[in-house]
């Protein structure tokens, strides 16, 4: 916790560091962050430990001085005493303050390219190394900390030549940085310079005794630092410290006012250090109150004397010292009702300040509230006690303490002078949402040219373009939405403006450098307004989603593209594409072709040369690959940032896996070595050398204590993860390509270029099963969440399921073209991903081995794959320098249609696509409404189970065939049976109407097909030819011919007028399902050999015959473009599935998502 004379600023604040302008615009103007203290540093030295510090100048000595100690007891007082005396000896190398309500020293983002412009000015000779660093790596600054750290100080300061003198890095309130990982990471970053050999880097560090600071300076030897507990002081000493500085500061405000000599006197100045409880901010604020009253100091001084009792907790000593200087702040001149006024205005604009995420100069909070300047000036005048108010108007208004806005959100402590959070929030969000409504546009920083790049553009164009509180609106808004009163007309409010506004807001993001966070901001709304928003809402929201994460990178680099290449490229029936249409450039003349809806890919990250392998996180929230680049990158999953570049390999990295604890990760290489990692820090950790070849294959047990690996020396070997080698498994015969550990750590499978998968004892190394099967080289290989079953992916093509237990083959999964390079199970085990050098990602039913999904997109081999935690997405990696991020939740059932008593045996849609109709084991018909699922009609009159149903072409009638040998019709809005046709003399399993809706043909276990009037019911033709059960019919486009498939193993061609016979059609074993191309041209049909084949219907001869299902093709059909696929396609992107329970499910699909039935 910060103390009240912080200087609340990033850097060195005794010396004016000037540096290059490409230096600048790389590290960040971090200079002008901080403050100038308005109380300046003391003159005088604080305890006996801090004056013997900076004698300590042997090398074996303790380098990290820990002070630590409760809030407001003096922690950062003392950081600046010391960091003033080792910068007039010349030996403060650099500093940083943190502050948790401060910008950009509330985080991480500054601190390790504040500390190098500092070192660069203070240690000779290091300038060049660190400026050769920023021109080596051009963008530096949005590199990790541990990379920053590297690069930046520990490798320039390892490189200096000769021996120096010892400098401090004084570093305060390292509890108020945000993020508890940054804050180990800091640690350890600062726990590295034992490493320098030229240079002593020593550091005085200050917080509060939070558990994540304990725990890091935990891991940190006993010998390399000292802490001392600031609170653990004796009583006498801190009050002795107080007495101080009470003496020097009210002896100033004595003179200025020409107050008694011995003013305020001795006995006065023990109850104000009684008073104080031993705590620096009740002497500080106490100060500050009694010193602005000016000509009225001693007025002030007797009001605290007579308002605060002698009696009670710090806490509570605290809070009447923040009454007193409230009470005060309004005079009692005004009448009740302007003093309430006064009041309210009062409690609007402190409680903005104390809960802004960010602060802000009063001018800029004064827009974000919506009241004046004047107005807000004024509410300050008299509470500079609690807040420091800058002489400068740009300067940022902020608490003098953080234990302020602890009391002013208590209701019990801050009695009427409470804030309610939510209400303060709710202010600030709707004053964000109004701002930016009134600010935003396209073009804000009038650049004029769609393709200038943000990185081209002055930051000081953009700051002013952008000014500080809307670049706050923009960036905060949604936080004060979730924290503030959720009131529906705030969310729709929010509705409302990013209607308009969604581009505009993200391209100014993008200006700001800053999408990552508005991706971030998106995600938390899609949550918010799920609970509290309208539904139109929650779907705009989530594509808009879908819209920011595809475009991150383009938005990033050149934010205009927003309008042009980002909305043209967007799917033509996305929300955001169709809302913003307009906003797309006149000189635009010709579109791209694109698809009508979001495909499964989400994002694509890239690396500079092939992409080996990737992982998903356990918590899902990262992503790890490995790449021929030598490099393991760490993204953010979530919005496709870069978070770590784990460098150490070198050769091209094969494998990468996360441990189950999210804590390391593992790589594999071909420099023959397996590497540790820490996931947070990016610290190697730990390097295991034995293999004798490439490492292809590296996986964690699942308790994380152990790593096996699989390499072309054709051992497997398994490893103890503090880098002792435990056991090494030889049988192999081929290199191994791939191994796994089973979840309860028992057993080791690995894939090998034998063409065999073996299972091992983990424990003993004894080989368990040699699985057979493949007929190639075995490329990758994987558990069940279960462990009772092994998959693998073969470059043979296939993929195989395998019993763990007894080594069995339980299915083959074919589809792909060409290698499978990689395998995993979803996390339920009930799908399986496949990525092969055929380009694509397939999933699986690893029930059924039915083929679900065929994700395209990557321009090169996949050579990896892995399920995201929640199953819900799928990460690929190729070798086209890309990872890809794919949802696969697009089969998503939308409506289960209850009704049916039994099996559902034929679906289909109305042309208009409206209404359903199904038809079912329990004798009766069902019409739905395609849109909510709703029953509309229940067709009753067959007596046995209806096989097949129809629409007409005006979508008015319903054709149905029976097992009961009857086709009936009937009318769609009354329910009326119109017609019944009789004359089959077995199951009718198949029905359709002309395209002119006056016929009506059904195929029949009679084997014949017979032609009926629609509107007559006359039997207009028996087409005998067939010599078993005809199962399928089905009309051309033009109603001139009928196709049918039949038992017979036949397909058969005829004319409908006459009833001739014009092709027969042979090659398959029984067809199942016959269908006509869009133009009549040609002919598909499915078929009991599990193959599917297509005609020319013109000459009868094959022309295609589709192989790769598992089981009977049942049904076929054509795209609506014509383009066939063994698949069934349906109207409008809906599918429909019956069910054996009875149930109808309604499925929402991607334009070429396939089913095979």
């Amino acid at each position: 916790m910060s103390d009240p004379e912080q200087p609340g600023g990033s850097g060195n604040q005794y010396r004016n560091i000037r540096i290059n302008k490409g230096a600048k615009a790389q590290l960040g103007d971090i200079y002008h962050i901080g403050r100038e203290d308005p109380l300046r540093l003391l003159p005088f030295a604080t305890h006996a430990p801090f004056n013997s510090y900076d004698n300590q100048h042997e090398p074996d000595e303790r380098r990290i001085f820990w002070l630590n100690g409760l809030a407001g007891t003096g922690k950062s007082t003392i950081s600046r005493t010391v960091a003033r005396r080792f910068d007039e000896r010349k030996r403060l190398g650099a500093s940083f303050f943190f502050s948790k309500d401060v910008g950009d020293v509330s985080h991480a983002g500054k601190f390790v390219t504040s500390l190098a412009v500092q070192l660069a000015k203070t240690v000779p000779f290091l300038q060049r190394q660190i400026y050769n660093a920023i021109a080596e790596q051009n963008n530096i600054a949005n590199l990790s900390l541990i990379d920053q750290w590297r690069q930046l100080v520990l490798g320039p300061l390892s490189r200096l030549e000769k021996f120096h003198q010892s400098y401090l890095l004084v570093i305060d309130a390292l509890d108020e940085c945000e993020g508890d990982n940054n804050v180990r990471i800091i640690l350890e970053l600062l726990a590295e310079a034992r490493s320098l050999k030229m240079v002593q880097l020593r550091v005085f560090l200050t917080s509060r005794r939070e558990i994540p600071i304990r725990y890091g300076m935990h891991d940190i030897p006993q010998a390399e630092h000292q802490d001392f507990v600031l609170h653990n002081v004796p009583s006498q000493i801190i009050d002795h410290d107080i007495s101080l500085f009470l003496e020097y500061k009210l002896g100033r405000t004595r003179r200025e006012w020409s107050l008694g000599a011995d003013w305020p006197g001795e006995v006065v100045l023990r109850q104000l250090i009684y008073k104080s409880c031993g705590l620096f901010i009740w002497a500080a604020t106490a100060y500050r109150f009694i010193s602005e009253g000016k000509e009225f100091a001693e007025d002030r001084l007797i009001e605290i004397l007579e308002n605060t009792g002698f009696e009670g907790t710090p806490e509570q000593q605290l809070d009447q010292i923040y009454l007193t200087v409230l009470q005060s702040s309004i005079p009692n001149t005004f009448r009740a009702q302007e003093t309430d006024r006064l009041y309210a205005r009062q409690r609007k604009v402190l409680g903005s300040i104390a809960i802004l995420l960010s602060p802000l100069p009063a001018a800029a909070l004064a827009k974000v509230i919506g009241i004046s300047s004047a107005q807000v000036t004024q509410t300050l005048e008299r509470l500079q006690a609690i807040l420091e108010v800058p002489k400068d108007v740009a300067g940022f208004l902020r608490l003098h303490h953080p234990s302020f806005r602890d009391f002013i959100i208590n209701k019990d402590r801050s009695k009427g002078f409470w804030v309610d959070r939510k209400g303060a929030n709710q202010i600030l969000a709707v004053g964000c949402i109004q701002l930016m409504s009134q600010t935003l546009k396209k073009d804000i920083c009038e650049i004029h040219a769609p393709g200038s790049q943000a990185s081209q553009v002055e930051r000081s164009w953009i700051d002013k373009c952008l000014p500080t509180e809307v670049q706050y609106a923009c960036l905060y808004w949604v936080q004060h939405l979730q924290r503030g009163s959720s009131q529906v007309h705030n969310v729709e409010e929010a509705h409302l403006f990013l209607q308009a506004h969604l581009l505009h807001w993200l391209e100014a993001l993008g200006w700001m450098g800053k999408i990552s966070e508005g991706i971030q901001a998106i995600l938390a709304l899609e949550g918010h307004v799920l609970v509290y928003g309208s539904p139109s809402f929650h779907a705009f929201i989530h594509d808009a989603r879908r819209f920011a994460i595809y475009n991150r990178s383009v938005i990033e680099q050149a934010p205009l593209q927003l309008y042009c290449s980002a909305l043209i490229f967007a799917p033509q029936k996305s929300i955001i594409r169709e809302t913003f249409e307009k906003c797309i450039p006149n000189w635009i003349e010709r579109e791209p072709k694109v698809q009508a809806h979001w495909s499964a890919a989400l994002q694509t990250l890239e690396h500079l040369d092939a992409v080996n392998s990737v992982a998903f996180s356990p918590d899902g929230k990262q992503v790890v690959s490995g790449s021929y680049d030598w490099k393991v990158r760490l993204w953010d999953a979530t919005t496709g940032a870069a978070l770590q570049t784990l460098k150490g390999h070198w050769g091209d990295v094969k494998s990468v896996a996360f441990s189950p604890d999210s804590t390391q990760v593992v790589s594999g290489s071909s420099d023959e070595t397996v590497r540790l990692w820490d996931a947070t820090t990016g610290a190697a950790l730990q390097t295991l050398e034995g293999h004798l070849s490439y490492v292809i294959s590296v996986a964690f047990s699942r308790d994380s204590k152990r790593v096996v690996s699989g390499s072309a020396d054709k051992t497997v070997r398994l490893w103890d993860a503090t880098g002792a080698a435990l056991q090494t498994l030889e049988g192999h015969l081929d290199w191994v390509h791939s191994v796994a550990c089973s979840r309860d750590g028992k057993r080791v499978v690995s894939g090998s270029a034998d063409k065999t998968v073996r299972l091992w004892d983990a424990t003993t190394g004894a080989a368990l099963q040699k699985l057979q099967g493949h007929s190639y080289w075995v490329h990758s290989v994987a558990f069940s969440r279960d462990s009772k079953q092994i998959i693998s992916g073969s470059a043979d093509n296939t993929v195989r399921l395998w019993d763990a237990t007894t080594g069995a083959a339980l299915q083959v999964f074919k589809g792909h073209l060409n290698s499978v390079h990689s395998v995993a199970f979803s996390p339920d085990s009930k799908q399986i991903i496949s990525g092969s050098y055929d380009k694509t990602v397939r999933l699986w039913d690893a029930t059924t081995g039915a083929a679900l999904q065929t994700l395209e997109g990557h321009l090169n081999w996949v050579k990896s794959v892995a399920f995201s935690p929640d199953g819900k997405q799928v990460v690929s990696g190729s070798s086209d320098k890309t990872v890809r991020l794919w949802d696969v939740t697009t089969r998503v059932a939308l409506h289960a249609l209850k009704g049916h008593s039994s099996d559902v045996y034929s679906v289909a849609f109305s042309l208009d696509g409206k209404q359903v109709v199904s038809g079912s084991y329990d004798r009766t018909v069902q019409l739905w409404d395609a849109a909510t699922g709703a029953a509309l009609q229940t067709l009753e009159g067959h007596l046995s189970d209806v096989y097949s149903v129809a629409f007409s072409p005006d979508s008015k009638q319903v054709v149905s065939g029976s097992a009961d040998r009857t086709v009936r019709l009937w009318d769609v809005t009354t329910g009326a049976a119109l017609q019944t046709l009789k004359g089959h003399s077995g199951y009718i399993n198949s029905v359709a109407f002309s395209p002119d809706g006056n016929q009506v043909v059904s195929g029949s276990h009679d084997m014949t097909v017979r032609l009926w009037g629609a509107t007559t019911g006359a039997a207009l033709q028996t087409l005998n030819c067939h010599c078993n059960k005809v199962t399928s019919v089905a009309f051309s486009p033009n109603g001139k011919q009928i196709v049918s498939g039949s038992y017979d193993m036949t397909v058969r061609l005829w004319e409908t007028t006459t009833g001739a016979v014009l092709r027969t059609l042979e090659g398959h074993s029984e067809v199942y399902s016959v269908a006509f191309s869009p133009d009549g041209k040609q002919v598909v049909s499915g078929s009991g050999d599990k193959t599917v084949q297509v005609w020319d219907a013109t000459t009868g001869a094959a022309l295609q015959t589709l192989k790769g299902h598992s089981s009977d093709v049942n049904s076929v059909a054509f795209s609506p473009d014509g383009e066939l696929l063994p698949t069934l396609y349906v109207l409008n992107d809906w599918l429909v599935e019956g069910h054996s329970s009875g149930r109808l499910s309604f499925l929402q699909i991607k334009q070429g998502s396939e089913l095979i039935i």
